[in-house]
């Protein structure tokens, strides 16, 4: 076996099981009826967390590039989720906030994404769940030193 082929099969369950969680957030979304993307979501959750964002933080948050984000912007905007306002310190840049609606989507919504990540947890267990955290953090530290 070659070096190094450990180490890729690691990568490729990595990329897989984010592939399995966007699947199983976006059949969420779909059962529900929350009539967006997992994309969306992704901009969504960063604004639950942080308001007042430039789109180009929001765009390196959600790994998103600047094309792709503009055009979720713009439907989330659509459906009065979000807002932009002018940088006061930029005129160039845009700062992202919630909307009303988009408070009220989050207190509908976010209780039944939360019930994936618990019924997660209680399946792996939280040993389970902080030795791979603990592994992974391991890994994202190899990586990031290379």
């Amino acid at each position: 076996m070659r070096e190094g082929t450990e180490f890729r099969e690691l990568m490729l369950q990595v990329f897989r099981t984010r592939m399995a969680f966007r699947r199983a957030m976006q059949r969420t979304l779909k059962r529900n009826n929350a009539g967006i993307t997992f994309e969306m979501l992704q901009v969504l959750s960063s604004l639950w967390h942080e308001q007042g964002i430039t789109q180009q933080v929001l765009a390196e948050r959600t790994a998103k590039d600047k094309a792709c984000l503009t055009n979720l912007m713009n439907n989330l905007e659509k459906k009065g989720y979000v807002r932009r306002e002018e940088d006061p310190t930029d005129r160039r840049s845009k700062l992202v906030f919630l909307t009303n609606e988009g408070e009220e989507f989050r207190n509908q919504i976010r209780p039944i994404l939360d019930q994936v990540y618990v019924n997660a947890e209680q399946t792996i267990g939280l040993e389970g769940i902080k030795v791979m955290m603990s592994e992974l953090n391991s890994v994202y530290n190899v990586l990031e030193n290379i």
